[in-house]
């Protein structure tokens, strides 16, 4: 079989208030991940804002727009000009009073590929994102573009093999996440290092599960809380690509901005799958129990 590689960067962003601000720092890494030679550019989860679900407050629903929109247009014009494809996150506003947490694909030639809606909200302090966004309704469906099937999925979707197992499933080349992840900044550096490895390891176990690269990319920086009721959140950065056996191809820094590019030969995931056959052995017949909230005896 012919390699079928693809080079993919990521752009470890920190975010603020200011959205012009934020958007012009991701066209800025996109250029500059363009020159590196990076075909798949990968942005973090709702890179054009703050990180606004630390508190209910209504008037953060202004901030949502609509796809195709201001945000998707901007860079939908990048991804033209550089001849990219673009993974982006935008705080959709699908209709009144409906919104989504929504990644948005943008073909090299700036048309919108595909979308993939949120699926698994979050709702605990400092991440209140069930009063910002509505569950997503379009499954776990890959998104074909001139670089491969990508499989799509968002932040907290990571901790879920669910949406990982069905993306590959359904075919996806690789498992992207958009993601904002962090701590408390109050937590003792015992936990925090517990929590990062948990992070780290749940994603390249996806890798390895489904024999498939996954790919990434998390905000970085601290936040306060505009309330001033918690510490806010300190992003850990660390964005990262492993290939399908979970082995490092990159990883960025845990604390700076950063952009991150490297070769992800596709054409492994076949040789692996061959040699670790786990699509072939599940065991289909007896996984009714998966559809159920639990078990009980």
């Amino acid at each position: 079989m012919p390699l079928k590689t693809v080079n993919v960067g990521l752009i470890q962003q920190a975010c603020g208030a200011d959205r012009n601000t934020n958007l012009a720092e991701s066209i800025n890494g996109i250029r500059e991940l363009a020159e590196h030679g990076a075909e798949l550019i990968v942005l973090p989860e709702l890179h054009a804002h703050s990180y606004f679900c630390q508190l209910e407050d209504p008037t953060s629903f202004n901030l949502a727009e609509p796809i195709p929109g201001p945000t998707t247009d901007a860079l939908g014009a990048i991804a033209r000009e550089l001849g990219v494809v673009i993974v982006a996150s935008v705080f959709e506003r699908r209709a009144a009073g409906l919104y989504h947490n929504t990644a948005v694909v943008l073909e090299r030639d700036g048309h919108i590929a595909g979308t993939y809606r949120k699926m698994h909200i979050p709702d605990h302090p400092g991440y209140y994102e069930k009063y910002h966004f509505t569950p997503g309704d379009l499954g776990f469906t890959p998104i074909d573009t001139s670089v491969g099937r990508l499989g799509v999925l968002a932040s907290w979707d990571q901790w879920f093999p669910e949406a990982a197992r069905l993306m590959a499933l359904a075919g996806a080349d690789l498992l992207l996440y958009p993601t904002a992840i962090g701590w408390n900044p109050d937590d003792e550096e015992e936990e925090r290092q517990r929590q990062w490895e948990a992070w780290i390891i749940a994603q390249r176990a996806h890798a390895i599960a489904n024999g498939i690269p996954v790919v990434v990319c998390n905000r970085v920086g601290s936040e306060d809380d505009p309330s001033g009721q918690t510490p806010g959140i300190s992003f850990w950065g660390t964005s990262f690509i492993v290939g399908p056996q979970g082995e490092w191809l990159g990883t960025a820094s845990a604390e700076e901005p950063a952009t991150l590019v490297a070769e992800v030969d596709l054409s492994r995931s076949e040789e692996v799958r061959q040699a670790w056959p786990y699509l072939r052995d599940r065991r289909i017949d007896a996984y009714a129990g998966l559809l159920k909230r639990y078990l009980d005896r």
